[in-house]
C-alpha cells in the first residue's frame, strides 16, 4: 500500500529499500536459530520499470548473499532456482543459496525473488511511463535472517563447540596469561598488555582473559567452546624467549594446532594466521560438502544417495514427481536447479518424463 502511494512516475523508479526488522510469527514448533517464533532479518523490497531491471536486481542480491556466505561465513553454497513447488508464494521466480550442514542436511541460507507484476497488481503499484501511460511496476524481494547464525554453527562446529570464521568472530584472538604467583605475574602481564595493544592497533579484535580465579586449562576449553579462531598464551618462558604460543581453533589436533611466534612483528603474524584460518574453514567445509554431493542417473541410486547426502538428478519439476520423491525418501525435497549447469535435456530420474534441467535434492531443515 505504501509503495502504491510513493510511486507515481517513472522518475520514482527504481525504488530500492533495504530494512532490518524483527518479525514475530506463530509457530507451533520452533527450532533454535533456524525457525524461531521471533527472528531478526535483513530484507529488501524493490520496484522497477521493466522485467529486465527486476531480474538484474534479483540475481545481484543472490550474488551478494553468496559472496557473504562464502567469503565472510566460510560456507560454500550452491546458487540456484527453486522449483515451482518450492518457490515463494506469489513470485514469478525464486532463487536461493543452499548450504550443507554438518549432518549433511541442506539449509536454505538466503533467498531472492523476482515477483514479476503479481504484487504490483495486487496492491495497485503503478507508474506513469515516458509515453504518459500507466504501467504496473515489476518488483523483487530478498532476505537473510538469523538463520545464518545457525548455519555457521552447524557448518563449522565440532565436538568441542563452535569454530568461528575470523571475519565474523566477535573476538578474533584471546590472550591467556599464564603465571603462578605475583612475581611471574609482574613479568607476564606487561608482555600481555603490549601484545594486546599491538594487535588492537592493527584492527584485530582481542580479548585478554586475565581472570585469576580460573586455571589456564579451564580458559582454554571455555574459549575453544566459544569458537575464538586464535588463542595466544604468554607465560614466563615465552617472555624470556621473546615469543608467544599460538593455538588455532580450525585444527582439530591440539598438538598440530600449536605453534610459537616472535613478539616482534606479532601483528603481521597474527593477521596472516587469521587469513589462513578463514581459508582453512572454507576448504574444510568445501571438502565435506563435495564428498557428500553426487550426480546419479537411476532412481535406486538416488534414494540411497539422498538418505545420507545430496543428489543431483535430471528433474521434470512437477508437483507429482516431487511429492513421490518426498514420500519414497522419507522427506527429501528439491533444493534448487543450480545456475551453473550447462543447458540440456534428459529424462527425469524419478518419473521418466522430459526434463530440461538438473536439480539438487536433499533432506533439509
Amino acid at each position: 500500500h505504501t509503495y502504491a502511494k510513493w510511486i507515481q512516475s517513472y522518475r520514482d523508479l527504481p525504488l530500492l529499500i533495504n530494512q532490518w526488522s524483527n518479525v514475530v510469527r506463530w509457530e507451533l514448533r520452533t527450532r533454535l536459530f533456524l525457525r524461531t517464533m521471533e527472528f531478526l532479518w535483513q530484507e529488501g523490497h524493490t520496484a522497477h520499470a521493466t522485467y529486465e531491471e527486476a531480474q538484474e536486481e534479483t540475481l545481484r542480491m543472490l550474488d551478494v548473499y553468496a559472496d557473504f556466505a562464502i567469503n565472510d561465513a566460510a560456507i560454500p553454497v550452491v546458487k540456484g532456482r527453486k522449483s515451482e513447488q518450492e518457490k515463494f508464494a506469489g513470485a514469478d521466480t525464486s532463487y536461493s543459496i543452499e548450504a550443507m550442514m554438518g549432518d549433511k542436511k541442506a539449509l536454505q541460507a538466503g533467498t531472492s525473488h523476482n515477483l514479476g507484476q503479481n504484487f504490483a497488481r495486487a496492491f495497485d503499484i503503478k507508474y506513469l511511463d515516458r509515453d504518459n501511460e500507466l504501467q504496473y511496476c515489476w518488483t523483487t524481494s530478498w532476505g537473510v535472517s538469523t538463520r545464518m547464525v545457525g548455519a555457521i554453527v552447524m557448518a563449522h562446529g565440532d565436538d568441542k563447540g563452535l569454530r568461528l570464521p575470523p571475519v565474523l568472530a566477535p573476538y578474533q584472538v584471546v590472550i591467556v596469561p599464564i603465571f603462578r604467583d605475583d612475581s611471574q605475574k609482574s613479568i607476564v602481564m606487561p608482555a600481555v598488555q603490549q601484545a594486546a595493544a599491538m594487535l588492537k592497533t592493527s584492527g584485530v579484535r582481542v580479548c585478554v582473559d586475565d581472570r585469576e580465579e580460573l586455571t589456564p586449562g579451564f580458559k582454554f576449553n571455555a574459549w575453544e567452546m566459544r569458537g575464538v579462531p586464535l588463542r595466544m598464551e604468554i607465560g614466563p618462558k615465552d617472555v624470556a624467549k621473546g615469543q608467544v604460543t599460538l593455538a588455532r581453533r580450525d585444527v582439530t589436533n591440539r598438538k598440530e594446532a600449536r605453534s610459537s611466534a616472535p613478539q616482534e612483528n606479532l601483528a603481521q603474524v597474527v593477521e596472516q594466521l587469521l587469513g589462513e584460518i578463514q581459508a582453512s574453514l572454507l576448504r574444510q567445509a568445501q571438502r565435506f560438502r563435495d564428498a557428500n554431493m553426487h550426480a546419479v542417473d537411476d532412481y535406486e541410486s538416488f534414494k540411497e544417495t539422498v538418505a545420507d547426502g545430496w543428489a543431483l538428478i535430471w528433474h521434470c519439476g512437477t508437483a507429482e514427481c516431487e511429492a513421490r520423491i518426498k514420500a519414497d525418501t522419507g522427506g527429501a525435497t528439491s533444493r534448487c536447479f543450480p545456475l551453473d549447469q550447462e543447458p540440456g535435456e534428459g529424462k527425469c530420474v524419478a518419473c521418466g518424463a522430459k526434463a530440461t534441467g538438473k536439480a539438487w535434492f536433499a533432506k533439509a531443515y
